[in-house]
Formats: structure tokens, sequence, C-alpha cells
């Protein structure tokens, strides 16, 4: 069924850095040929939505639409849609549209490409429009940026897998965490745990660094090996050079060179984490071990739905706390004092 008009959507909006959300309406773009109209069911909350929304790394365009884990249902498709059909189950994660030109686009990593992705908000498209994300009842998207989701997981547990799953799965695919490899996880918050899964899921010894032992018990239901708290100073003794990566999914700066002291030779710490201000270490906590400091963003929209179906395959999933449109204030004030289990989830029937 194709639409040849706008359509009018509610949504949460902020209309300033720090401003509380409030529901007005937006119009979403006539469907093109290659669009989907997607009546959202679920928005997840990552925290960098929150980063967005204060205009903590500058650059915010508002009014403000968030929401990057978007999960729901086709409900029209433009006249050229060839991969999804009115009622198919779909997300849609960060990024919007690519270049679809450049060699990362043409390799499937459009998440790098050279013109710059387009964010799903909090951006401008390439015709200079602003885009606006999943806080809304609908969104249109083209189908290139659409991925399908597996029947075995639901729409509000596969929200978060849309930023917070590809963001902890993409570079452990890369730095080829599996058998034989040891791989410590630090943080157990809404990244941290489904790294956790993932790990495990993908055949690596898997160890938890957190700042306490509060959370021991679920980080080993979720599959990890061994855990140990950060604030004692013997887990940094105890753990030197044992672990081949490291991945930091905390968005608070760490004592980069005790933890870069953790890794074996060649080992790699890799960063998924944003904190606000720059890290610091010391070169020779590289040298000395032939050691790398990486980041990760995201991953391709191949990758994406590799994720998703992994995460189908292995019965991996979030931990989550459905809300109402109406706590989401609450949410982002809970999400800054680490509370929550894991990841927040809007139910958009809610607006």
């Amino acid at each position: 069924m194709c639409q040849n008009h706008t359509t009018t959507t509610r949504v949460l909006s902020v209309a300033s850095a720090k401003a509380p959300f409030e529901r007005t309406t937006l119009e979403r773009r006539e469907l093109r040929p290659h669009d989907l109209l997607i009546d959202i069911q679920f928005s997840g909350i990552c925290h960098s939505d929150i980063h967005s929304a204060f205009d903590e790394w500058g650059g915010g365009i508002f009014p403000m639409v968030p929401g990057h884990e978007i999960a729901g249902v086709v409900a029209a498709v433009g006249s050229e849609v060839s991969k999804f059909a009115v009622g198919d189950r779909v997300g849609v994660g960060c990024f919007v549209d690519s270049c679809g030109e450049c060699e990362y686009c043409l390799s499937g990593e459009e998440q790098y490409c050279t013109r710059g992705v387009v964010s799903t908000y909090n951006a401008l498209d390439y015709d200079g429009n602003p885009t606006y994300g999943g806080y809304s009842q609908k969104i249109v998207v083209t189908e290139g940026f659409v991925v399908r989701i597996p029947d075995a997981l639901s729409l509000d547990v596969a929200s978060p897998l849309l930023c917070a799953g590809i963001t902890t799965y993409s570079p452990l695919k890369h730095w080829n965490a599996g058998p034989g490899k040891k791989v410590a996880i630090v943080g157990m918050g809404g990244l941290g745990h489904l790294a956790i899964q993932f790990a495990h899921a993908l055949g690596a010894e898997v160890t938890v660094l957190s700042r306490s032992l509060n959370k021991k018990e679920e980080a080993l239901s979720f599959g990890a090996d061994h855990y140990f708290a950060t604030s004692d100073p013997a887990t940094f003794t105890e753990l030197a050079g044992r672990f081949d990566l490291i991945l930091n999914t905390v968005s608070a700066n760490l004592d980069v060179d005790a933890y870069l002291s953790l890794l074996r030779i060649d080992g790699t710490l890799v960063n998924v984490g944003a904190p606000a201000e720059p890290d610091q270490y010391r070169v020779f906590s590289l040298i000395m071990g032939r050691r790398s400091i990486a980041g990760s963003l995201v991953g391709g929209i191949r990758e994406t739905q590799e994720m998703l179906d992994f995460a189908a395959e292995h019965g991996i999933a979030p931990q989550i706390e459905v809300i109402s449109a109406d706590q989401v204030d609450e949410a982002y004030q809970r999400v800054l004092k680490s509370d929550v289990r894991y990841r927040f989830v809007i139910d958009v029937a809610t607006l």
C-alpha cells in the first residue's frame, strides 16, 4: 500500500537542552519509492539520547525527538519497495541514510560513510532537513536502513538491540572474540549486560569488571565466567596481563593505564562508552606490551541483521523496564543514577 502524502505523528520532544519532554506533533515526509512508513511500538532509551537532549556533546538541533532503538510494524510501503511488506516486524537503529557509494557503504559499513552517515535524530539529512527519532508514533525510513526483527524476539526486547546490541556485538566480532580468547567487559549496565551474553555465545571466556560486587550473580547468570570489583586494588594485580580484549562499555573516564596493564601482548582495549571529557594515558602502557587502544561505532545494516538473527538463535535478550511516555524525564534521571536494570523501553502506545 503506497501513501502519497505526509503523515502527522505524535512525538515526545524537547524544546531546548535539558528541557522537560512534551507531547507535540510533526509531519513525516511523503513516501518516496523506496520508503517505509513504520508504526513504532517500542523505542529504547540510550544514554546517548541523554547526552544529545542535554546537548553535552554540542551541536544539538532543537526541538529534538530522540530515539534510535526503534521497533515496530510496517504500515505502508513505497512503490518500489522490494524487501518488506505491510505487517512486517522491523527495526531502525542509529542511522537512516548514507551515500551508498563510498568504499565503506559498499562494504556494508555505512556507519563510517565518508560523506557522513545521517543519524536517526539530531542530524540533517542530505536535503538539509532535521531528522527526528523514535520517541514517536510513526517514522518514514528508506528500506535499505531497516532490519527485520526475527519472530523469536518480542518487539519490546528487540528495541535496545538496535543500538546497545550492535554496539557490543560489532567489536566482539571485529576483534575475534571466540573460543580460546579471554575477554573482559568493563561495566555491568545497558551495554555491558548484553556484551556478556554475546561474548559468551561467541565462545569466549568472559570476565566482568565492575565497581562493586553488587551485580555478580546477575553477571554470572548472563554467562560471565568470572567477576571482579575494580574498587579493590588487588584486582589489577591479580589480573595483570590476562586479557586478549577488553571492551569498555562505561561513559565515565577510566584509569586507562591501569586497564591497559590487564592486556596480554597484542591485546586491545576497545571503547564503546563515550565520556564527555578526554581520557589520559601514558604511551609506555602501549609500547611495553604492543597493546592498542581502539574505538567502535555500532555496525552496518548487514551486521545489525546478523546480530538480531544471532540473538534470536542464542536466546540473547536485554533485561528491560517498559515505561510510559509520561515517565521519560524520570527515566533519564534514573539512568544518570545507574538506577535501571538494564534498559528503559518506551511503550509508544502511551503517546
